[in-house]
């Protein structure tokens, strides 16, 4: 019996819905960038929660392989996400997404 079976399921589903709705609601009322990204990685270590409990409850492999996959892109969104945050800081002097709006067409 593995460590998250001791725990019964129900635990972990809550507590990862509960991270989703914090990351979602950080995306929804936030204006700076750099946070809106930290609560998209919030979101997506709440799937990533979800993946491995049910992985594990299923005494399965196939959600951890798509646990590594998700972490993968995340570190290449944050990667390219930082670089363009970076250089809108350089030309704008700021990271608020209201003072963004010069870069529409």
């Amino acid at each position: 019996m593995s460590a998250v079976q001791l725990v019964p399921i129900n635990w972990y589903i809550l507590l990862s819905a509960v991270l989703f709705t914090i990351g979602v609601l950080g995306v929804l009322f936030r204006r700076n960038a750099i946070i809106i990204f930290m609560c998209i990685e919030i979101m997506l270590n709440a799937v990533n929660l979800l993946l491995v409990a049910f992985s594990s409850y299923l005494s399965d492999g196939a959600g951890q392989v798509f646990v590594f996959f998700i972490m993968a892109v995340a570190a290449a969104e944050v990667a390219v996400g930082l670089a363009i945050l970076i250089m809108i800081y350089r030309n704008n002097h700021s990271t608020d997404i209201n003072v963004l709006n010069k870069l529409k067409w």
